[in-house]
C-alpha cells in the first residue's frame, strides 16, 4: 500500500518542477485517489505552460491550393484531378501549436473530462481546452511515448510523464468498450516512479555523495564481451571505496510461494549477485548489494542479509504507507548503515 500524499512527494523528487511555487497548493490538498492527484498536477502544469507559451513545431500539411506552396504532389494532383479546378496538391510545413506533445496533452484532457473525476476539475480542464482548439487529439492506443526532450521543450517533460501515468496507468476498459479512471497506478508504472524517486532522493538529500549514472562492465577473463547484455545501473553514489548496489523493486508480491514456502524472486537475486561480482573485480568484498522492495500487506516480508562468496547481499522493504518523514528516515538509514563514517559508493539500478 502507498498513501496518495506520498505519491505526490515521490513525483516531487522525480520532477523537481513540482517544488516550484505554482504547485504548493497541490501539496496541501487532500485527494481521494491518484486520478484526482494527477489531474490537479496536470491542470497546474498546463496553466503554467500556457503562460510560458505553448510549444510549436513545423507540421506537414497537404492541401489543394490555387498558388504553389512548398512541394507539388504530382500523383495526388492527378488522382484528385485538382488541375481541372485550377489547383495543385501541395505539401508544405507550417509552424503550428499542433505539435505532438500538445496533442498528447489535448488527448489526456479529453479523456479526463469524460472520466469520473470531480466536476470542479472538469470545469478547469474545459477552460484550458480553449487554448488547444487548433490541436488535434490522438488515438490513446497509438501514442509514441519515445520523445526527445531538450532545452526548448524541457518544461514538457513532467507534463508528458503525468499524461503517461494517466493514459497508461490509470485507465481501464469497461465491458462496453468505454474507459474509466482507476484510483491506483498499475505495478509497471509504479515501478518506474518508485525507481526514479529513490534515484532523485539520494541526488537531492545526500550532497556528500557524487551521483552519476553508469553501466557495470562484465568482468571477463579475456575481455571478450560480444553479445553480452548491458548491465545498466540507474545511479552511482560515490564516496570512497565501499560500494552498495541497490536494485529497487515494486511488486504486488515481494516473495514467491512454492509448496507453502516463501522464497525470494530467483531472477532478482541472480541479477543483484551478478552485478556485485562483476563490479568487485579484485574480490575485495568492498562491493555489497541490496534488493529494496516496496513494502506490501503480505504477512511474510523479506528482511535478510546474506554473505555470498565474500560479498554481502541484503534484501529489505521500504514502507510507503506511512508519513513521508518516516520514508525519508528509512532511506537515510540505508545510507548511514553502509556509509557510517567510512568511504562508500552506492549504485541504484
Amino acid at each position: 500500500m502507498i498513501r496518495i500524499k506520498n505519491i505526490y512527494y515521490m513525483l516531487s523528487y522525480a520532477f523537481q518542477i513540482l517544488n516550484e511555487q505554482g504547485y504548493k497548493q497541490v501539496a496541501t490538498e487532500e485527494f481521494e485517489n491518484v486520478a484526482e492527484l494527477c489531474s490537479a498536477i496536470l491542470i497546474k502544469g498546463i496553466s503554467s505552460q500556457i503562460k510560458r507559451g505553448l510549444g510549436k513545431e513545423y507540421v506537414l500539411h497537404t492541401e489543394s491550393l490555387s498558388t504553389i506552396r512548398g512541394k507539388i504532389d504530382i500523383s495526388a494532383s492527378i488522382k484528385e484531378q485538382s488541375m481541372l479546378r485550377k489547383k495543385l496538391v501541395c505539401n508544405f510545413d507550417e509552424f503550428s501549436i499542433n505539435a505532438y506533445m500538445n496533442r498528447i496533452i489535448r488527448t489526456t484532457m479529453d479523456v479526463l473530462i469524460k472520466s469520473d473525476i470531480s466536476k470542479g476539475r472538469k470545469k478547469q480542464l474545459r477552460k484550458l481546452l480553449i487554448y488547444f482548439l487548433e490541436v488535434e487529439p490522438l488515438n490513446c492506443e497509438s501514442i509514441n511515448w519515445k520523445l526527445q526532450f531538450n532545452r526548448n521543450n524541457q518544461t514538457y517533460q513532467m507534463l508528458i510523464s503525468i499524461c503517461y501515468l494517466i493514459l497508461k496507468g490509470l485507465l481501464q476498459t469497461n465491458t462496453d468498450g468505454s474507459t474509466k479512471l482507476m484510483d491506483f497506478l498499475d505495478e509497471q508504472r509504479m515501478y518506474r516512479l518508485y525507481e526514479k524517486f529513490i534515484l532523485e532522493y539520494y541526488k537531492k538529500e545526500h550532497k556528500e555523495l557524487e551521483v552519476s549514472a553508469s553501466q557495470i562492465p562484465w568482468n571477463t577473463d579475456d575481455g571478450y564481451i560480444e553479445m553480452l547484455p548491458v548491465m545498466q545501473s540507474d545511479i552511482i553514489l560515490k564516496k570512497g571505496k565501499q560500494t552498495l548496489i541497490i536494485d529497487a523493486k515494486y511488486y504486488s508480491h515481494t516473495t514467491q510461494k512454492h509448496y507453502d514456502v516463501n522464497t525470494l524472486h530467483s531472477g532478482n537475486l541472480y541479477q543483484i549477485f551478478t552485478y556485485v561480482k562483476n563490479l568487485d573485480t579484485h574480490n575485495t568484498g568492498d562491493v555489497s548489494g541490496m534488493l529494496l522492495y516496496a513494502k506490501t500487506d503480505e504477512i511474510v516480508l523479506p528482511n535478510h542479509t546474506y554473505s555470498m562468496s565474500g560479498n554481502v547481499i541484503s534484501v529489505k522493504t521500504l514502507d510507503l504507507d506511512c508519513e513521508f518523514l518516516d520514508i525519508k528516515k528509512q532511506l537515510d538509514d540505508i545510507s548511514f548503515s553502509y556509509f557510517g563514517t567510512e568511504d562508500n559508493y552506492i549504485f541504484i539500478v
